[in-house]
C-alpha cells in the first residue's frame, strides 16, 4: 500500500459515476485522519498522471511515513503475507532493474513482495463481539480470468473466517482513479454473495482503521506474471496464509451469481428459441492474446467444420466472419455487451469450445462442458479443479530470429503452424466424451 496526502482538494469521478474525494491535510499531528490516504501503487501512479493532467503545479500526492500510520492503536491487522514497506521495495526493485538491465526476472521481482509463508490462523485476534469486518485493499488482478479464479480463493478464505467469526463482513477497495474497467470490475466482485461491497480507491487512514483486519493485495498483480504456470487459486490461498494442500480440490471451484441480472427479452428469446431446436455450443476462438488467440482464417474453417459435422447450434458472441450466415449459426456479438450478458449466455451453453480465455473460468461457474484450446505450457496445473473442462494443447513451433530481449514478429516465423494441424475431428471428440 501506498500512504499519502493531496495538496490540494478535488474529486475524481469513477466510471460508474462514484466521486472519490480527496481533501487537503487539516490536522497534521493527527495521523488517524479522513485527510490521509491509502492505495495501491498502481493506482498511485494513476492519480499521478491525473494531477499532471489537471496541473501539477497546483495538484500533487505527498508520500507519508508508512511506519508512523501502521503504528496508530487502531491501525487494523494484516492478514497473510504482508505488503508492509511497499513504496521502498518498489524503489529498490526500480534501481535492481537499472544495475541489472539483462537479469532473470525471476530473481528481482520477489523483492516486491517477501514470498515467506505465513498461517493465517496464528494471525487472527479475539474480538467482543462475534462479528469482524475485513478490507481487501487492491482486488485481485486486471483480467476476468484472474478475477474470477481468485475470487474462489477468497471465498475459501471468508468461510474460514465465518467458521471462527460467525459473521464476517468483506468489502474490496479497487483502483478507481484511471481505470476504464472499474464498472466491469465491481460487476464481477458483486457476482460473490459473500462480498458485501466494493469501493473506489484511494481509503482514508481513518476509514481502513474502522476494519479489523486488512489484506493488501497490491503488489500481488506484478507477483503472478512471475507465476504464471501455476495455478491462480492455489497463488492466492498461500497469499491469505492458508495452506492450499490442505484445503479439499473439491472446495476450488468457481462461483457466479446472476440472480440480479435481467437479461434483455431479445436475448432470453434468441437462446430459449435455439434450444428448442438443438443443443448449443459456444465457440469462442479469439483472445486478446494474440499468442492465445486462433487465426481468423483457421476459426472461420472450423467454425464451417463443426456445422457440417456436427447437430449443434453454434453460437458465438464474436464476429467470426461478418458476411457468414447459416440457420444453425447465431450470432450474439451485438447481444453480449457487458460481463453480466457474457456470463449470461455462458451459464445457458450445452458445450464451449474456446480458446484460453475468461470463457472457461466462467463455464466452471456454471459447470458447462468446456474444451479449452491451449497455446502456453503447464495445462494441468491450470485447469486440475475444473472438473468439466477438457484441454487441446497446441505447441509452439515458431522460431524466433530476433537477438532483442523483446519480441519482433517480423523475425518470427511459423508462428501459426500448430493452428493448421488442429483436427476437427479430434475437437468433436472431447466434446463427445462429456
Amino acid at each position: 500500500m501506498i500512504f499519502f496526502r493531496v495538496t490540494q482538494n478535488m474529486n475524481i469521478k469513477a466510471t460508474d459515476g462514484t466521486l472519490i474525494e480527496y481533501h487537503k491535510l487539516k490536522n497534521p499531528s493527527n495521523l488517524n485522519s479522513e485527510t490521509l490516504y491509502i492505495t495501491t501503487s498502481e493506482d498511485f501512479n494513476d492519480l499521478k498522471k491525473v494531477f499532471e493532467t489537471l496541473n501539477k503545479d497546483k495538484y500533487s500526492a505527498k508520500l507519508l511515513n508508512e511506519e508512523k500510520i501502521r503504528s496508530i492503536e487502531q491501525f487494523p491487522i494484516e492478514l497473510g503475507i504482508s505488503n508492509e514497506n511497499e513504496q521502498e521495495n518498489l524503489e529498490n526493485f526500480g534501481q535492481k532493474i537499472q544495475n541489472n538491465f539483462n537479469e532473470n526476472k525471476y530473481q528481482i521481482k520477489p523483492l516486491l513482495q517477501s514470498t515467506q509463508k505465513v498461517d493465517l490462523f496464528h494471525q487472527l485476534k479475539k474480538f467482543e463481539n462475534n462479528k469482524i469486518s475485513l478490507a481487501i485493499i487492491g482486488g485481485f488482478g486486471n483480467s476476468i480470468s484472474e478475477m474470477v479464479s481468485a475470487c474462489s480463493a477468497l471465498r475459501i478464505l471468508y468461510n474460514k473466517l465465518s467458521e471462527i467469526y460467525g459473521t464476517v463482513v468483506l468489502d474490496i477497495y479497487i483502483k478507481a482513479s484511471n481505470n476504464s474497467f472499474y464498472t466491469r470490475d465491481k460487476s464481477i466482485y458483486l457476482k460473490q454473495e459473500f462480498i458485501h461491497e466494493v469501493y473506489p480507491l484511494s481509503i482514508s487512514v481513518k476509514r481502513l482503521c474502522e476494519y479489523d483486519y486488512f489484506i493488501d493485495s497490491s503488489a500481488m498483480k506484478t507477483k503472478l506474471s512471475d507465476c504464471a504456470e501455476e495455478n491462480n487459486i492455489d497463488i492466492w490461498l498461500n497469499k491469505f496464509g492458508i495452506d492450499y494442500h490442505k484445503v479439499s480440490d473439491e472446495l476450488k471451484y468457481n462461483e457466479l451469481s446472476l440472480k440480479h441480472y435481467i437479461p434483455s427479452e431479445s436475448l432470453k428469446n434468441k437462446i430459449n428459441n435455439a434450444k428448442e431446436r438443438s443443443k448449443l455450443l459456444l465457440f469462442h476462438p479469439y483472445s486478446a492474446d494474440i499468442n492465445k488467440s486462433m487465426p481468423q482464417d483457421i476459426a472461420f474453417k472450423i467454425l464451417k467444420k463443426l456445422l457440417v459435422k456436427t447437430d449443434y447450434i453454434i453460437v458465438s458472441t464474436l464476429n467470426i466472419n461478418s458476411k457468414f450466415t447459416d440457420d444453425r449459426y447465431i450470432n450474439l456479438s451485438k447481444d453480449s455487451k457487458s460481463f453480466d450478458d457474457y456470463a449470461y449466455i455462458v451459464s445457458n451453453m450445452d458445450f464451449i469450445l474456446t480458446t484460453e480465455t475468461s470463457t472457461f473460468h466462467i463455464a466452471d461457474a456454471f459447470l458447462i462442458p468446456t474444451v479449452v484450446i491451449f497455446t502456453k505450457t503447464n495445462i494441468k496445473e491450470k485447469i486440475k479443479y475444473y472438473k468439466y473442462t477438457k484441454a487441446i494443447e497446441l505447441h509452439d513451433e515458431s522460431i524466433n530470429y530476433s537477438n532483442f530481449i523483446f519480441d519482433n514478429n517480423e523475425l518470427t516465423f511459423y508462428k501459426f503452424s500448430s493452428w493448421k494441424k488442429l483436427k476437427i475431428n479430434r475437437i468433436i471428440k472431447l466434446l463427445d466424451s462429456f
